[in-house]
């Protein structure tokens, strides 16, 4: 019993500490509110199942974040699924939320294009250092590769988003 009082504890300040920031993040990688926020729920609940396997409490955010990536990647495989039978896609809605009206801008939609277009480790480890400002450490704990790896990606995604901006900025 003593147990889900913890894991209770440990979910509900993850939750005030990293839930926003979660939803922020899953929104740039599935590009829906609603979704990231379902995502972001699923991967709490998926936390507080498991939470008692985690023996280090440093490890829990690293563990939290990538499930909502796991999960975002998932979402976003069954939406290009269901996006190849619409005929037409609807006009994009109004921006409601702060970060919805900021990502309205041509300039914010440019990037998020380009991020959206690089490989999938590379777009991770730029959104979670970048967007995150998580150490080279800690997204190398999330993303479950060494520090190096991630200087690596980081270095690759920024080159590479450079180019594709750079091409945009010739449109």
């Amino acid at each position: 019993m003593g147990a889900t009082l913890d894991r209770d504890a440990l979910v509900a300040e993850l939750f005030q500490q990293e839930g926003a920031a979660l939803v922020r993040m899953a929104r740039i990688f599935t590009d829906d509110r609603n979704a990231a926020e379902d995502l972001v729920q699923e991967a709490f609940i998926r936390l507080h199942r498991n939470a008692h396997r985690i023996k280090d409490p440093g490890k829990v955010a690293p563990y939290l974040r990538s499930i909502v990536l796991n999960l975002a990647r998932d979402h976003n495989r069954r939406g290009l699924v269901s996006l190849r039978h619409q005929e037409a896609l609807a006009p994009p809605a109004v921006p409601e939320a702060p970060e919805d009206r900021i990502l309205a801008g041509d300039d914010e939609r440019i990037v998020l294009e380009g991020l959206r277009s690089l490989p999938s480790r590379q777009r991770d480890c730029m959104v979670l250092r970048f967007y995150f400002e998580l150490t080279e450490r800690e997204i190398g704990e999330t993303l479950g590769i060494s520090p190096n790896s991630v200087k690596t990606h980081c270095r690759r995604g920024m080159a590479a988003l450079r180019d594709r901006l750079e091409v945009a900025d010739e449109r």
